[in-house]
């Protein structure tokens, strides 16, 4: 059949062929017969293809996620040796810096120590308070104010002495001042002698259940 024929044939459809549809002309049943495959291809393409392509782009992002997921473990793993003789040589740091860290037993000890430095450098002592004692995450500040009098190469000596105590102790606030003379020949008030005053702090660790 020509294709001019078909045309002809499609022109002469009416509604009563719907009725004859098994007698209807061969241009109808072709229409009809294309019509039915496009909307069963439609169905097929909406229902069943294209959730395929939202699938198939979830499973492409979660393979992105996963391939950075494992390049990233990779580069772990790969310097896994490094990271544990690092993390070995911090803890070994971490437990040398505790240990200066004094237990209970051992403040009253270094307050003597603090004591003594300060008498060994040649300086006075006004005063020594210790203050109330800080709680902090695993260990706790002890701040003690002292204020001392001297000469300016004994406030050096006192604080290099600090420093050179087996304990952790910082310094903070120090104000360094002249001694007023009161008119006597008193050497406490002579030419040259400072006061210091200042806030030693010391730390000692926090026992289990503190």
């Amino acid at each position: 059949m020509a294709f001019s024929d078909t045309i002809t044939e499609l022109q002469k459809i009416d509604g009563e062929d719907f009725k004859r549809i098994g007698t209807a002309p061969l241009a109808l049943r072709i229409a009809l017969v294309v019509l039915a495959c496009a909307a069963v291809v439609g169905a097929i393409h909406w229902y069943m293809i294209l959730p395929q392509f939202d699938e198939l782009t979830r499973v492409e992002a979660k393979e992105s996620s996963l391939r950075r997921t494992f390049d990233s473990e990779q580069s772990k793993a790969a310097n896994r040796t490094a990271y544990v003789e690092q993390l070995e040589e911090m803890n070994k740091t971490f437990n040398v810096m505790l240990r200066q860290l004094p237990n209970k037993t051992d403040i009253e000890s270094l307050l003597v120590d603090l004591s003594q430095t300060s008498v060994a450098a040649g300086l006075e002592v006004e005063y020594f308070k210790p203050e109330n004692e800080l709680p902090r995450e695993f260990y706790a500040e002890y701040p003690i104010r002292i204020s001392v009098t001297g000469q300016y190469h004994q406030f050096g000596q006192f604080v290099s002495g600090l420093a050179a105590l087996p304990r952790i102790v910082t310094l903070s606030g120090i104000d360094i001042s002249a001694l007023k003379s009161q008119g006597t020949r008193d050497s406490n008030t002579g030419p040259g002698r400072l006061k210091m005053d200042l806030m030693a702090t010391t730390y000692r660790y926090l026992e289990e259940g503190e």
